[in-house]
């Protein structure tokens, strides 16, 4: 399989969050319900999420860490680079909108949704991923998604990088690598 267009996928992706929300939603005050947050999920949701929050002139975004809550946290404890959860708006009561560089089996936006509820009741959450490989465990789907990548091989992971211009690439590794 061909190594999908990662900066091609984010146009997608924005151009479909752009026609799903008024211009304003994300431009929303700190202290208002009515707008829309992002939060991304670290690290490569939390990329996708700054870039889009500047692009969609977002007031605030934020990131969620998903280590604690993980279902294999015994397993494989702490990512030593791991930065804490920073979510710089009010949850409780504001639609949210949660980001993911690749969606897979669904088992790190459940993390990411205990994560949030630790931080207060949502009015909503949607989701908007970069890639969408299926293979899914949990009932979990995407309302936004760049494209998807089902015929990867199950033993391999789709890895986001961030260049230093702030540009964004994807390369495909075995999975015991990551």
């Amino acid at each position: 399989m061909n190594t999908p267009d990662a900066e091609a996928l984010y146009r997608a992706v924005l151009e479909q969050i752009r026609a799903a929300y008024p211009a304003d939603a994300f431009s929303a005050p700190d202290d208002a319900r009515d707008g829309v947050a992002i939060a991304g999920i670290h690290s490569g949701g939390a990329w996708l999420a700054e870039r889009l929050a500047h692009d969609l002139g977002a007031a605030q975004w934020g990131v969620v860490n998903v280590a604690l809550h993980r279902d294999d946290y015994a397993k494989k404890g702490l990512h030593s680079q791991a930065s804490p959860t920073a979510l710089p708006f009010e949850v409780e009561g504001r639609r949210i909108l949660l980001v993911d560089d690749v969606l897979h089996t669904g088992r790190t936006v459940r993390a990411a949704l205990n994560e949030l509820y630790d931080y207060g009741r949502p009015a909503s959450v949607e989701l908007a991923v970069l890639v969408d490989r299926g293979g899914r465990e949990l009932p979990v789907a995407a309302r936004f998604a760049g494209g998807e990548a089902r015929q990867l091989d199950p033993d391999s992971t789709l890895v986001l990088e961030r260049a230093d211009d702030g540009r964004f690439a994807l390369r495909i590794e075995p999975r015991d690598a990551h």
